[in-house]
């Protein structure tokens, strides 16, 4: 192992423990900071095949706060998962939080539903319903390098996640020492983030799910 790879895990190790140590209201982490600003232009995506990658890949992800969710880091990870799931090396339809190392609530999905079949990012997402339309899909994942699989999923679901323009459009009504105090007044006791809702059909639902099931330590492999 590198020098390098023992840099790696540390910060893995620590991440495993701040977080689950991180109160509601508060933002990233110092070791996640680090994650996030460390890394170039993309990330690098855990697999199985290292046993301290796999404690992060089934670990249970949490919330980010609003205060998280307004920092230009937060806006950094929002390019790299986007930008590590469509390099060459990765060539991915989605990822999440835990396959670049950091165990929050968040995934990056092709709308293959969508004009221009976009990546977009959804932080602090959930499934909400699914329906009780089931079939079997082969699917593979970029943590489980050189399998594929059939699994069994809903065709149809309603995701619920934060709504950051919302959010972003509530701070920037609250400037100089009212939004300093605001924050204080979230960080002492967090109000309930704004949320969207979408119904989300086929094949991108079925990606939704795969990402989804990651957020909770689950992996496609556990479903075959």
């Amino acid at each position: 192992m590198t020098i390098r790879a023992l840099s790696a895990t540390a910060i893995i190790l620590t991440i495993l423990l701040s977080v689950s140590c991180n109160r509601p209201g508060e933002g990233f982490t110092d070791e996640e900071l680090s994650l996030i600003n460390g890394a170039d232009s993309i990330m690098r995506v855990l697999t199985i095949e290292d046993s301290l990658d796999n404690a992060v890949l089934r670990s249970i992800s949490t919330d980010m706060s609003a205060e998280a969710l307004s920092s230009p880091e937060y806006e950094r990870l929002v390019r790299l998962m986007v930008a590590t799931v469509t390099h060459p090396s990765q060539d991915g339809v989605g990822i999440a939080g835990p396959q670049v190392g950091l165990n929050r609530r968040v995934v990056a999905v092709q709308r293959f539903d969508k004009p221009g079949e976009p990546f977009e990012v959804y932080p602090n997402i959930r499934i909400v319903s699914m329906s009780d339309s089931l079939a079997y899909g082969p699917e593979g994942c970029l943590s489980v390098p050189d399998r594929r699989g059939e699994v069994l999923r809903s065709q149809e679901i309603v995701i619920e996640y934060a709504d950051i323009e919302r959010l972003n459009e509530a701070d920037d009504r609250n400037h100089g020492r009212q939004r300093s105090e605001g924050l204080r007044r979230r960080k002492s006791s967090p109000a309930p983030l704004p949320v969207c809702r979408d119904t989300v059909k086929g094949f991108t639902a079925v990606i939704f799910q795969h990402e989804c099931d990651h957020l909770d330590g689950v992996l496609y492999i556990d479903r075959l």
